[in-house]
């Protein structure tokens, strides 16, 4: 058992949380919480705080919103903490080597993938896109490259078929607030060794676009369906039926080759709106239009005329 630590927090969706309050809930000490700054959100375009600010807040914790961690003020605000860590996870800012350094044991960050596959940004969404069969996350001391930093603890998970990206972002967030405390003390106790990232199998999970949304019916089914499951909840997969939009929640693939053209509608029921693609159909089991609710197919066909034989996208 060490003594309690003094850390410096780092991180600003949902994601982080959990990490956060199981630092807390281990007894150590957080100095202060770094979050990005509020932002504009809603119809009303009301500055919204973070999700982790509004934790920090709720245990009492200092909260600090700097635009950028790249002057000097704010590292000597940072120093001035005296942390004995910096605990890092999907905090949205580069932390340069001059802030790396000022933590008596360094900075350590909760990264969502099996390091070195998938640094970078999104990498829930790229496995889930990719079909990779398992995914984790791991405990890395932050060096100045993009997440390529030694490991010191990594625990993993299988993708499953009905897997989203909500599904697994939570349970990743789940599984690397339950790592973070035991990882961080047996580090400092010496009791865990990094390991350096291999240099072979690295890939790069890049920032998620709006253009990735647009479905391709072109892609085999197989393909179509892991990109439903990999942007729900955000940033919903959409396609177009003649000048409307609709928002794709749920679909599944059937069995045997497509019969028709890529994009074509080959039937339509309460069981599922069944769309040809480039190879095998996609049934689509539940949609939306835009400034409507989620609706199972049955209720939406109830409500929307679609015409089988016409195309999608």
């Amino acid at each position: 058992m060490v003594a309690p630590l003094r850390i410096a927090f780092a991180g600003t969706p949902d994601f982080a949380v959990p990490a956060l309050n199981a630092l807390l809930d281990a007894g150590h000490e957080v100095a202060a919480v770094y979050t990005q700054p509020d932002r504009p959100a809603g119809r009303g375009r009301r500055l919204r705080p973070s999700p982790v600010k509004a934790a920090a807040e709720r245990a009492g914790l200092p909260v600090r919103q700097p635009l950028s961690l790249r002057n000097a003020s704010e590292r000597e605000t940072l120093a001035a903490l005296a942390p004995d860590v910096m605990v890092v996870v999907a905090y949205g800012l580069i932390l340069p080597a001059s802030v790396l350094g000022i933590p008596r044991h360094g900075c350590l960050n909760i990264h969502a993938s099996l390091l070195p596959r998938w640094r970078g940004a999104a990498p829930i969404q790229r496995a889930l896109l990719a079909g990779d069969e398992r995914t984790g996350v791991c405990i890395m001391r932050m060096s100045t490259g993009l997440d390529t930093g030694p490991v010191i603890a990594c625990e993993d998970t299988p993708i499953r078929d009905d897997d989203t990206g909500g599904s697994l972002h939570d349970r990743l967030a789940a599984m690397g607030a339950e790592l973070i405390a035991p990882a961080l003390e047996g580090w400092v106790r010496g009791e865990l060794a990094e390991r350096p990232q291999p240099e072979q199998g690295v890939t790069y999970a890049d920032k998620l676009s709006m253009d990735e949304t647009r479905v391709d019916w072109n892609e085999t089914a197989t393909a179509i369906e892991r990109r439903i499951r990999a942007f729900d909840p955000w940033p919903v997969a959409r396609t177009r039926y003649r000048d409307t939009e609709l928002r794709l929640w749920r679909a599944r693939v059937l069995p045997g080759p497509a019969q028709g053209t890529a994009g074509q509608v080959v039937s339509a029921s309460g069981e599922g709106i069944d769309v040809a693609t480039g190879e095998g159909v996609l049934r689509l089991e539940e949609l939306q239009l835009a400034g409507r609710r989620r609706q199972d197919v049955a209720s939406f066909l109830n409500g929307f005329r679609l015409v089988v034989g016409e195309h999608l996208g």
